[in-house]
């Protein structure tokens, strides 16, 4: 599949995976920065999500075989994968199953077991929102007030509004239908596998999406990772604490291999 991106740049590439709903252009601010530190930046979309192709295969293994294809068209030599949240498990995935075709891997908040379903209620008010009925984002808004108190949450889910036909008929962005039927695989655990990719995973003091519990099962599969620990700042970490969250992941894809 071919994925829609964004680029900035020149240097090293470093490839960049958002989470779920999400889209490339959450990460410009990010990107632009890591590109003015001297590496050529991708800001992918993920299928099913902001411009990419929309396809009723969902899962992990599809998305790492989407940007292992990406890399292969681009002639990427040894790039750096960071994916946050689902992003970080298509990195993880991808990692375990073509380790040589990537030199780092950075997984923002993310761990790799299977997580419990969490999306209710964002995929309650999402199926709300009846396009053939609304012709405005305030009206979408008011639809999503009645599901989602969380004022970032709502602002984020929006962002993916667009006019599927001029000025008539709006959609959203990601293909929620696939989320929906695929969302079981999205919860699920990355295999078993070993990886000897030098690793960093970033987790958001506040968040509990690493948590003790989860540092055996990163170890097992990446027993070359070291763990960063962001205070003040919960799952959206990346965006929470952008500055700390830069320097962390700088400091650790300008280090050499010794």
């Amino acid at each position: 599949m071919e994925l829609a991106y964004r680029s900035y740049g020149s240097g090293q590439a470093l490839l960049i995976l958002h989470g779920l709903f999400g889209q490339s252009d959450n990460w410009n601010t990010l990107a632009k920065r890591f590109a003015d530190a001297g590496f050529e930046v991708y800001a992918l979309d993920q299928r099913n999500h902001g411009l990419s192709p929309h396809d009723n295969v969902f899962t992990y293994g599809a998305m790492a075989d989407d940007l292992y294809e990406f890399i292969q068209k681009h002639r990427l030599q040894n790039p750096i994968v960071l994916g946050h949240s689902m992003g970080g498990k298509t990195a993880m995935y991808f990692a375990l199953k073509y380790q040589q075709a990537l030199s780092k891997l950075i997984v923002a908040d993310m761990s790799p077991r299977a997580y419990p379903p969490h999306h209710d209620e964002v995929l309650q008010a999402l199926q709300a929102v009846n396009f053939s009925t609304i012709s405005t984002r305030k009206e979408a808004e008011q639809i999503l007030n009645e599901y989602i108190s969380d004022f970032g949450t709502k602002q984020f889910l929006l962002k993916n509004i667009y006019w599927k036909e001029p000025s008539t008929q709006m959609s959203w962005r990601f293909n929620l239908e696939a989320i929906v039927k695929n969302y079981s695989s999205i919860l699920a655990a990355v295999p078993q596998e070993s990886s000897k990719v030098r690793s960093l995973f970033i987790k958001g003091g506040k968040s509990n999406y690493i948590t003790d519990l989860d540092i055996p099962e990163i170890e097992k599969r990446f027993p070359h990772y070291q763990l960063s620990i962001i205070p003040h700042s919960g799952h959206w970490v990346h965006a929470e604490q952008p500055d700390i969250f830069y320097k962390e992941v700088l400091s650790f894809i300008t280090e050499s291999e010794a």
